[in-house]
């Protein structure tokens, strides 16, 4: 066990491995889990797929008013287990649904917890959502795709924005196949520094989830694709639009006014979840809670403390 300073508060930080479809799922509790506590848990869902939980980490802020939150690595990726030789097929919407309901029954605490999912993990929320909602007491959705179709053409868009040079060498590469060249990671970069984390460079533990993708492809290729633009992977024609009215759970969108997340991409949820409200960080793009941290735990967590109850 270890501890970490949010705010005035000394909490009690501990991990652990879960295991999961025969493999280890790697966690980070910080707070104390407490059956009977004011505050309810936040389990957070990182993006990707396979970004790693280090870039979200500043997301424990939102433990400052008492409540645990729950980091951890979806399955092959970070500290879990990496599966480099499985193949494609195997990493699906439902695994990640499984491994998210295996983790909280693991901790005890499926009977009462918040969900919350950023980027690809905000895709991944609403299907754990309609898949079984028990528990739940919320759900916040940060800076997702209600359809990769839609993201594709967000992501066209902005990519029309970029210098001449820039977008010819991104074309040039993607045609080529070769998009582990560092003449493309260094065009993809002015999209990022633009579109994903404004604050450049970038904190460590952004760097740290980038550089494990870079590391530690797997997951990110067969779902995504190379980049975030690229998208040719298993996700690319994934969609949640028409199954939105089946959330029941209240639900916080959020996104940056910079944002590779349009609001075009998640309007939809706006439009369809019965029980929705949306808030855009105006100095922010992919990552409000790196951006603009201290708005976006005021903002995130006056949600959760509004829905720490269960719903009657």
């Amino acid at each position: 066990m270890s501890s970490l300073e949010v705010g005035s508060q000394t909490l009690p930080v501990v991990t652990g491995t879960m295991p999961f479809a025969g493999h280890e799922t790697w966690y980070r509790v910080t707070g104390t889990l407490e059956p009977e506590a004011e505050r309810a848990p936040l389990v957070v869902l990182h993006g990707g797929p396979g970004a790693a939980h280090d870039y979200t980490l500043a997301m424990t802020a939102l433990a400052g008013d008492g409540r645990a939150v729950v980091h951890y690595d979806q399955l092959g990726c970070g500290l879990s287990t990496h599966l480099p030789d499985a193949d494609p097929s195997f990493w699906t919407v439902d695994l990640f649904v499984a491994e998210l309901r295996a983790l909280v029954e693991h901790l005890g605490i499926a009977g009462r917890f918040h969900l919350l999912g950023q980027s690809w993990g905000g895709m991944l929320g609403p299907e754990v959502v309609l898949s079984d909602d028990s528990g739940i007491l919320s759900l916040s959705i940060c800076d997702s795709p209600a359809s990769m179709p839609l993201w594709l053409q967000a992501a066209n868009e902005l990519r029309d924005e970029l210098p001449a040079e820039v977008q010819e060498t991104l074309l040039a590469h993607e045609a080529a196949g070769t998009t582990d060249s560092a003449a493309y990671k260094e065009a993809e970069q002015v999209f990022y520094d633009r579109h994903v984390c404004r604050v450049v460079p970038n904190p460590p533990e952004v760097a740290a989830s980038f550089d494990q993708i870079d590391a530690e492809p797997t997951v990110y290729h067969a779902m995504n694709g190379p980049s975030e633009f690229h998208v040719v992977g298993s996700l690319k024609e994934w969609s949640v639009i028409d199954r939105l009215a089946g959330i029941r759970v209240p639900t916080l969108v959020v996104a940056g006014a910079y944002d590779e997340a349009r609001p075009i991409v998640w309007a939809p949820f706006v439009d369809h979840i019965p029980d929705v409200r949306s808030h855009v960080f105006a100095e922010s793009s992919h990552m409000p809670h790196v951006e603009e941290p201290e708005a976006f735990t005021e903002v995130v967590g006056s949600f959760l403390r509004e829905h720490d109850q269960p719903r009657s």
